[in-house]
């Protein structure tokens, strides 16, 4: 199954499971603008940060971006973690819409 969609379907949805490294918690105090250089850094990739979540638990932060492919979503992921603040496990959501065709063609 090739995960791109076009223009017209509108963007991949992808959620970002984030944890903090040691040098992103030593920095704690700099997670919001941090956020904006990730949201800059999609932009550039022509991909959408729609939100970030600081949450509690397992994971620090949760992130859900839009990008038109997963080989933009990768980049955007590499590109943040290379920054050494953060790890990502990242993982491609359907929408209601979506798993409907997917429904569909089980069949």
């Amino acid at each position: 199954m090739n995960p791109t969609v076009t223009k017209e379907e509108g963007m991949a949805r992808y959620v970002a499971l984030i944890n903090w490294t040691d040098q992103g918690v030593k920095a704690f105090s700099e997670t919001v603008g941090r956020v904006e250089q990730a949201e800059q850094l999609a932009d550039s990739l022509g991909a959408r940060l729609v939100d970030v979540y600081w949450t509690l638990g397992d994971h620090d932060i949760v992130a859900v971006l839009e990008a038109p492919d997963d080989e933009t979503a990768t980049a955007f992921a590499l590109s943040s973690a290379g920054r050494g603040n953060i790890r990502t496990k990242t993982l491609r959501a359907f929408n209601r819409d979506e798993m409907q065709a997917i429904l569909e063609k089980t069949t």
